[in-house]
């Protein structure tokens, strides 16, 4: 016996109306919720050079980072920022309200003490 692949476009015109409009329906939510950087960057109307000179780099590191499925935090959101955007992180955990993750890929670096000042700076007196 022998089993023929169905198409997705084939099977779709097997479901009644109201449950194929919900599928469709569906599938373009999922599609708006995981745009690539590259169409977020052209549903800004933005050509890569534009945004390269807003965060002050190369069309071809543009280029490089709308390729790659993984970027630093800290990238993606000078990325988003650079479009007017703001990047926001959620933790979703089964049963549980979601919770933001505040301040990952931050890109000002954390205050480091110098060598040898450990104990040896004076704190200045609070009110």
């Amino acid at each position: 016996m022998t089993t023929m692949a169905k198409s997705l476009k084939d099977k779709l015109a097997t479901l009644d109306p109201a449950r194929r409009a919900r599928v469709e329906a569906e599938a373009d939510r999922l599609h708006t919720e995981y745009l690539t950087l590259q169409e977020l960057r052209k549903a800004k109307e933005l050509t890569q050079v534009q945004l390269a000179e807003t965060l002050g780099i190369q069309q071809a590191t543009v280029a490089k980072y709308e390729r790659q499925s993984d970027l630093l935090l800290s990238t993606l959101r000078s990325y988003v920022a650079a479009m007017g955007g703001d990047l926001k992180l959620m933790v979703e955990f089964p049963g549980k309200a979601p919770v933001a993750l505040e301040g990952l890929g931050d890109t000002e670096e954390p205050r480091r003490r110098r060598r040898g000042a450990r104990g040896g700076h004076q704190h200045e007196a609070r009110a």
